[in-house]
Order: structure tokens, then sequence, then C-alpha cells
């Protein structure tokens, strides 16, 4: 019995330690793309295929290490970056891949290029164009010293 008792506790932590799946910027990085005209905007626009490892994510909770960019005057986008803002994707220095839209549960008080560890869980956009390929929604954040 009191093995038993052990086990259960050694199983319940192990569960809770591991909540979330760390990814990092080079897993975001296998990634194609392929030409895909959107007649919306009557243009053609690089449309993502998702690694398989990163399809397998889609939905469960991760976790990411980045820059945070606030670069909206309205304060309603707020991005992680893998650099910071000086040289990120829009600025010449990187792809779509470098960057992810975050959704936070309460409005975020970080300043830009502040790096944070963000949680959240993993949305895989592939088709609207006005919304980041690899989206965090319920997103919490903690600034990194």
């Amino acid at each position: 019995m009191r093995n038993n008792i052990i086990i259960a506790f050694f199983l319940l932590s192990t569960t809770f330690c591991f909540s979330q799946t760390e990814i990092n910027w080079w897993d975001l990085a296998r990634i194609d793309y392929t030409e895909k005209f959107f007649p919306a905007y009557d243009q053609n626009f690089l449309y993502p295929e998702f690694s398989d490892h990163m399809k397998s994510l889609e939905g469960k909770k991760v976790a990411i290490t980045g820059y945070f960019l606030n670069i909206d005057p309205s304060g309603k986008l707020f991005i992680l970056s893998k650099n910071p803002m000086a040289s990120c994707f829009f600025c010449g220095m990187g792809g779509p891949e470098t960057a992810m839209e975050l959704e936070f549960r309460s409005k975020p008080n970080f300043n830009t290029d502040d790096v944070l560890y963000v949680t959240g869980t993993l949305k895989l956009n592939a088709d609207d164009v006005q919304h980041f390929n690899y989206i965090l929604t319920d997103a919490v954040a903690q600034k990194m010293n």
C-alpha cells in the first residue's frame, strides 16, 4: 500500500512538472512556404507548410523565450520575436518564422525589447494573412532578468 502511494505521488508530481512543452526558435524555423494567391488582396502571399513536429503541438500548452515587441499604437497587437526590434523580421533580419503573435489573458505591461518567458496555447495559422503564422493564445508572460 505504501509503495502505491509513493508511485501515485511520483506520477502526479511529474505531470505537474511537464505541463507545457518548451519550444525554441529553431523549432519554429522548420517551416516551408509556397506562394498562394489571396483574392481579397489581389496578390500572392507565402503560405506556410508547418513541420510535423509543430503540427503535433497545435492546441497544446507551450513555452518560449523571446523579445517583446509592442508595435501597435492601439495596444491590441503584441509580438514575441527571436530578435530585438532593430533586427526583427520586418526590419529585414529574418522571416515570419522569427516572430509570433501573442494573445494575452490580460493586457501586458512590458516594454519593447524586454526578454520574456511566455506560455500559452499554440495555434498554427496558415490561412489568415492578417495574423502571424504562429499565435500563442491565453498567453502569460514573465520578464527575464
